[in-house]
Protein backbone atom coordinates (compact mmCIF):
# COMPACT_ATOMS: atom_id res chain seq x y z
CA UNK A 1 0.00 0.00 0.00
CA UNK A 2 1.64 3.21 -1.00
CA UNK A 3 -0.03 5.76 1.23
CA UNK A 4 -0.55 9.57 -0.07
CA UNK A 5 2.32 8.51 -2.91
CA UNK A 6 4.19 12.23 -3.68
CA UNK A 7 2.56 14.27 -1.60
CA UNK A 8 4.05 15.70 1.44
CA UNK A 9 1.36 16.36 4.54
CA UNK A 10 2.01 18.47 7.87
CA UNK A 11 0.02 17.85 11.06
CA UNK A 12 0.78 17.92 14.63
CA UNK A 13 1.40 15.15 17.01
CA UNK A 14 -0.68 16.10 20.41
CA UNK A 15 -0.08 14.33 23.39
CA UNK A 16 -3.14 14.24 25.78
CA UNK A 17 -1.45 15.10 29.06
CA UNK A 18 -1.94 17.65 31.57
CA UNK A 19 -5.30 19.04 30.02
CA UNK A 20 -9.20 19.28 29.96
CA UNK A 21 -11.58 17.85 26.87
CA UNK A 22 -12.12 21.63 25.40
CA UNK A 23 -8.71 22.47 25.34
CA UNK A 24 -7.46 19.49 23.46
CA UNK A 25 -10.40 19.76 20.95
CA UNK A 26 -9.62 23.37 20.59
CA UNK A 27 -6.37 22.22 19.56
CA UNK A 28 -7.35 20.32 16.78
CA UNK A 29 -9.75 22.09 15.37
CA UNK A 30 -7.24 24.84 15.08
CA UNK A 31 -5.00 21.94 13.16
CA UNK A 32 -7.86 21.81 10.94
CA UNK A 33 -8.92 25.23 10.44
CA UNK A 34 -4.95 25.92 9.84
CA UNK A 35 -5.42 23.10 6.78
CA UNK A 36 -2.75 20.78 8.29
CA UNK A 37 -3.15 17.18 7.30
CA UNK A 38 -2.70 15.05 10.18
CA UNK A 39 -3.32 15.44 14.07
CA UNK A 40 -2.33 12.26 16.33
CA UNK A 41 -2.31 11.34 19.96
CA UNK A 42 -0.40 9.52 22.30
CA UNK A 43 -1.16 5.57 23.63
CA UNK A 44 0.43 6.57 27.25
CA UNK A 45 -1.46 6.45 30.88
CA UNK A 46 0.77 8.67 32.27
CA UNK A 47 2.07 12.00 31.18
CA UNK A 48 5.81 11.38 29.94
CA UNK A 49 8.87 13.90 29.92
CA UNK A 50 6.53 15.40 32.87
CA UNK A 51 5.10 15.28 35.87
CA UNK A 52 4.16 12.03 35.84
CA UNK A 53 1.61 12.70 38.77
CA UNK A 54 -0.91 15.17 36.38
CA UNK A 55 -3.95 13.95 34.51
CA UNK A 56 -3.88 11.80 31.08
CA UNK A 57 -6.56 10.64 28.66
CA UNK A 58 -6.66 7.26 27.44
CA UNK A 59 -5.24 7.46 23.63
CA UNK A 60 -7.45 5.27 21.83
CA UNK A 61 -10.92 6.29 23.69
CA UNK A 62 -9.99 10.34 22.74
CA UNK A 63 -8.99 9.40 19.62
CA UNK A 64 -12.81 8.04 18.42
CA UNK A 65 -13.83 11.78 19.75
CA UNK A 66 -11.72 13.11 17.90
CA UNK A 67 -12.35 11.74 14.82
CA UNK A 68 -16.44 12.51 15.49
CA UNK A 69 -15.61 15.62 15.96
CA UNK A 70 -13.26 17.04 13.12
CA UNK A 71 -14.07 15.83 9.35
CA UNK A 72 -11.47 16.79 7.18
CA UNK A 73 -7.88 15.93 9.32
CA UNK A 74 -6.24 12.38 9.42
CA UNK A 75 -6.61 10.99 12.34
CA UNK A 76 -3.46 9.06 13.96
CA UNK A 77 -2.13 7.50 16.64
CA UNK A 78 1.91 6.97 17.75
CA UNK A 79 2.04 4.66 18.66
CA UNK A 80 -0.20 2.21 20.01
CA UNK A 81 2.31 -0.05 22.88
CA UNK A 82 2.05 -3.81 21.83
CA UNK A 83 1.58 -4.73 25.30
CA UNK A 84 -1.69 -2.59 26.16
CA UNK A 85 -4.08 -4.26 24.16
CA UNK A 86 -4.59 -7.73 22.68
CA UNK A 87 -4.47 -7.20 18.77
CA UNK A 88 -7.61 -8.91 17.88
CA UNK A 89 -9.10 -6.25 20.53
CA UNK A 90 -6.92 -3.41 18.69
CA UNK A 91 -7.87 -4.62 15.27
CA UNK A 92 -11.68 -4.32 15.89
CA UNK A 93 -11.27 -0.32 18.00
CA UNK A 94 -9.06 0.92 14.65
CA UNK A 95 -12.34 -0.26 12.40
CA UNK A 96 -14.40 1.18 14.52
CA UNK A 97 -12.54 4.55 14.91
CA UNK A 98 -11.86 4.18 10.98
CA UNK A 99 -16.00 3.88 10.49
CA UNK A 100 -16.49 6.99 13.17
CA UNK A 101 -13.72 9.22 11.03
CA UNK A 102 -15.36 8.02 7.61
CA UNK A 103 -11.86 6.30 6.72
CA UNK A 104 -9.22 8.80 8.59
CA UNK A 105 -7.57 6.54 10.62
CA UNK A 106 -4.11 5.63 10.27
CA UNK A 107 -2.86 3.26 12.89
CA UNK A 108 0.97 3.58 14.64
CA UNK A 109 1.69 0.43 16.62
CA UNK A 110 5.28 0.14 18.48
CA UNK A 111 6.78 -2.10 21.13
CA UNK A 112 6.19 -0.26 24.42
CA UNK A 113 8.65 1.80 26.60
CA UNK A 114 7.48 3.40 29.44
CA UNK A 115 7.84 0.86 32.08
CA UNK A 116 6.11 2.83 35.14
CA UNK A 117 2.59 2.65 33.23
CA UNK A 118 3.45 -0.94 33.31
CA UNK A 119 4.68 -1.69 36.92
CA UNK A 120 1.49 0.72 37.69
CA UNK A 121 -0.84 -1.44 36.12
CA UNK A 122 0.22 -4.65 36.52
CA UNK A 123 1.11 -5.45 32.92
CA UNK A 124 3.96 -7.77 31.87
CA UNK A 125 6.83 -5.97 30.39
CA UNK A 126 8.55 -8.24 28.77
CA UNK A 127 12.54 -7.79 27.43
CA UNK A 128 12.42 -5.76 24.12
CA UNK A 129 13.42 -8.71 22.03
CA UNK A 130 10.17 -10.16 22.92
CA UNK A 131 8.13 -6.93 22.76
CA UNK A 132 9.33 -6.90 19.26
CA UNK A 133 8.04 -10.47 18.65
CA UNK A 134 5.09 -9.54 19.78
CA UNK A 135 5.01 -6.32 17.61
CA UNK A 136 5.66 -8.33 14.67
CA UNK A 137 2.75 -10.89 15.43
CA UNK A 138 0.52 -8.06 16.63
CA UNK A 139 1.02 -6.24 12.86
CA UNK A 140 0.56 -9.42 10.91
CA UNK A 141 -3.07 -9.74 13.13
CA UNK A 142 -4.47 -6.50 12.62
CA UNK A 143 -3.50 -6.37 8.90
CA UNK A 144 -5.10 -9.63 8.37
CA UNK A 145 -8.53 -8.96 10.44
CA UNK A 146 -8.80 -6.09 8.09
CA UNK A 147 -8.67 -7.76 5.16
CA UNK A 148 -9.67 -11.47 5.48
CA UNK A 149 -13.10 -12.66 6.21
CA UNK A 150 -11.58 -14.94 9.04
CA UNK A 151 -8.37 -15.26 10.95
CA UNK A 152 -6.62 -18.16 12.01
CA UNK A 153 -2.63 -17.15 13.48
CA UNK A 154 -0.72 -19.14 15.08
CA UNK A 155 2.13 -17.54 16.74
CA UNK A 156 4.42 -17.62 19.73
CA UNK A 157 2.49 -15.24 21.74
CA UNK A 158 -1.08 -14.51 20.12
CA UNK A 159 -3.39 -17.24 18.58
CA UNK A 160 -6.52 -16.82 17.11
CA UNK A 161 -9.18 -19.20 15.36
CA UNK A 162 -11.40 -18.42 12.51
CA UNK A 163 -11.66 -14.55 14.48
CA UNK A 164 -14.26 -12.48 12.82
CA UNK A 165 -13.50 -8.47 12.43
CA UNK A 166 -16.93 -6.90 10.89
CA UNK A 167 -17.20 -4.59 9.55
CA UNK A 168 -14.37 -4.02 7.36
CA UNK A 169 -12.84 -0.68 7.31
CA UNK A 170 -13.93 1.98 5.36
CA UNK A 171 -10.48 2.35 3.89
CA UNK A 172 -9.49 0.05 1.01
CA UNK A 173 -7.61 -2.41 1.15
CA UNK A 174 -7.05 -1.42 4.58
CA UNK A 175 -5.97 0.88 7.42
CA UNK A 176 -2.76 2.36 6.87
CA UNK A 177 -0.54 0.80 9.38
CA UNK A 178 2.61 2.42 10.87
CA UNK A 179 5.37 1.01 12.63
CA UNK A 180 7.46 3.61 15.11
CA UNK A 181 10.68 3.21 16.87
CA UNK A 182 14.45 3.20 15.76
CA UNK A 183 15.70 -0.17 16.12
CA UNK A 184 17.78 -1.51 13.81
CA UNK A 185 17.80 -5.02 14.63
CA UNK A 186 14.50 -5.52 15.64
CA UNK A 187 11.76 -2.40 15.06
CA UNK A 188 13.37 -1.85 11.42
CA UNK A 189 13.27 -5.07 10.36
CA UNK A 190 8.80 -5.16 11.27
CA UNK A 191 8.91 -2.07 9.66
CA UNK A 192 10.38 -3.43 6.65
CA UNK A 193 7.98 -6.94 6.41
CA UNK A 194 4.68 -5.68 7.88
CA UNK A 195 4.47 -1.30 8.02
CA UNK A 196 2.92 0.63 5.57
CA UNK A 197 4.92 3.34 6.95
CA UNK A 198 7.67 4.10 9.22
CA UNK A 199 7.83 7.01 12.40
CA UNK A 200 10.53 8.27 14.05
CA UNK A 201 11.90 11.21 15.63
CA UNK A 202 13.78 14.28 14.58
CA UNK A 203 17.40 13.16 14.75
CA UNK A 204 20.66 14.02 13.01
CA UNK A 205 21.00 13.76 9.61
CA UNK A 206 23.91 11.30 9.58
CA UNK A 207 21.91 9.13 11.44
CA UNK A 208 19.12 8.77 9.59
CA UNK A 209 20.71 8.61 6.57
CA UNK A 210 21.98 4.87 8.06
CA UNK A 211 18.54 4.10 9.50
CA UNK A 212 17.74 4.18 5.78
CA UNK A 213 20.08 2.27 4.45
CA UNK A 214 19.57 -0.09 7.84
CA UNK A 215 15.91 -0.12 6.30
CA UNK A 216 16.80 -0.72 2.80
CA UNK A 217 18.66 -4.57 3.70
CA UNK A 218 16.01 -5.43 5.70
CA UNK A 219 13.11 -4.66 2.63
CA UNK A 220 15.69 -6.50 0.41
CA UNK A 221 15.17 -9.42 2.16
CA UNK A 222 11.47 -9.02 2.07
CA UNK A 223 11.37 -8.20 -1.74
CA UNK A 224 10.22 -4.51 -0.52
CA UNK A 225 10.82 -1.01 -2.06
CA UNK A 226 11.76 1.07 0.86
CA UNK A 227 10.86 3.87 -1.60
CA UNK A 228 6.98 2.05 -0.69
CA UNK A 229 7.15 2.82 2.81
CA UNK A 230 6.26 5.84 4.03
CA UNK A 231 8.55 8.13 6.16
CA UNK A 232 6.84 10.40 9.07
CA UNK A 233 9.44 12.42 11.32
CA UNK A 234 8.18 14.42 14.45
CA UNK A 235 9.73 17.80 15.52
CA UNK A 236 9.68 19.35 18.93
CA UNK A 237 9.75 23.40 17.90
CA UNK A 238 8.45 26.30 19.07
CA UNK A 239 8.47 29.28 16.44
CA UNK A 240 9.27 32.95 16.55
CA UNK A 241 9.81 35.56 13.72
CA UNK A 242 12.96 36.10 15.69
CA UNK A 243 15.06 33.55 17.88
CA UNK A 244 14.90 35.86 20.71
CA UNK A 245 11.00 35.55 20.20
CA UNK A 246 10.97 31.91 19.81
CA UNK A 247 12.79 31.66 23.30
CA UNK A 248 10.96 33.68 25.20
CA UNK A 249 7.81 31.56 23.59
CA UNK A 250 9.53 28.24 25.05
CA UNK A 251 9.69 29.76 28.47
CA UNK A 252 6.06 30.25 28.21
CA UNK A 253 5.27 26.85 26.99
CA UNK A 254 7.27 25.78 29.54
CA UNK A 255 5.24 27.07 32.63
CA UNK A 256 1.81 25.48 30.12
CA UNK A 257 3.39 22.37 30.11
CA UNK A 258 5.00 22.55 33.73
CA UNK A 259 8.42 21.68 32.86
CA UNK A 260 11.41 23.50 33.07
CA UNK A 261 12.54 25.44 30.63
CA UNK A 262 15.93 24.29 30.54
CA UNK A 263 14.88 20.98 29.85
CA UNK A 264 12.12 22.15 27.46
CA UNK A 265 14.85 24.02 25.64
CA UNK A 266 17.11 21.03 25.66
CA UNK A 267 14.18 18.71 23.87
CA UNK A 268 12.74 21.73 21.43
CA UNK A 269 14.03 23.72 18.91
CA UNK A 270 13.56 27.51 19.59
CA UNK A 271 13.60 28.78 16.13
CA UNK A 272 12.17 30.76 13.43
CA UNK A 273 10.12 29.45 10.25
CA UNK A 274 13.23 30.05 7.93
CA UNK A 275 16.19 28.53 10.34
CA UNK A 276 13.00 25.25 10.42
CA UNK A 277 12.84 24.55 7.02
CA UNK A 278 16.61 24.94 6.64
CA UNK A 279 16.67 22.01 8.82
CA UNK A 280 13.89 20.35 7.67
CA UNK A 281 14.52 20.38 3.99
CA UNK A 282 17.74 17.48 3.83
CA UNK A 283 15.00 15.49 5.51
CA UNK A 284 11.98 15.99 2.55
CA UNK A 285 15.27 15.35 0.32
CA UNK A 286 16.01 11.93 1.61
CA UNK A 287 12.06 10.94 1.23
CA UNK A 288 10.53 11.78 4.24
CA UNK A 289 6.81 12.39 3.60
CA UNK A 290 5.34 13.64 6.83
CA UNK A 291 5.95 16.08 9.26
CA UNK A 292 4.69 16.72 12.38
CA UNK A 293 5.28 18.82 15.10
CA UNK A 294 4.93 18.19 18.84
CA UNK A 295 2.23 19.70 20.45
CA UNK A 296 0.27 20.13 23.89
CA UNK A 297 -2.68 21.60 25.04
CA UNK A 298 -3.27 24.37 25.39
CA UNK A 299 -2.44 25.06 21.67
CA UNK A 300 0.42 27.02 20.38
CA UNK A 301 -0.99 29.06 18.45
CA UNK A 302 1.57 30.80 17.07
CA UNK A 303 3.86 27.92 16.32
CA UNK A 304 1.25 26.15 14.70
CA UNK A 305 0.62 29.04 12.15
CA UNK A 306 4.39 29.57 11.48
CA UNK A 307 4.60 25.91 10.60
CA UNK A 308 1.11 25.71 8.67
CA UNK A 309 1.88 28.70 6.74
CA UNK A 310 5.26 29.29 6.24
CA UNK A 311 7.63 25.85 6.93
CA UNK A 312 4.84 23.85 5.30
CA UNK A 313 4.89 26.27 2.11
CA UNK A 314 8.64 26.25 2.13
CA UNK A 315 9.46 22.65 1.85
CA UNK A 316 6.55 22.14 -0.03
CA UNK A 317 8.31 24.87 -2.94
Amino acid sequence: MQIFEGQLRFGIHAGQQNTDFPSYLAMWRKAEDLGLDWASVFDHFLPIFSDPEGPCFDGQTLLAAMAAHTSRIRCGVIVTGVTYRHPAVLANMAVTIDHISGGRLELGMGAAWYELEHEQYGISFPPMGVRAEMLREAALICKSMWTKKRTTFEGKHYRLKDALCEPKPVQSPSIPLWVGGMGERRTLRVVAEVADGWNTFLMPEEEYRHKLDVLAGHCKDFGRDPRDIRKQLGISVILGETEAEATDRAKERAAAMRTNPDELLQRFMAVTPERCAEILRPFRDLGVGDFLMLSRAPADERTMELFAKQVALSLQG
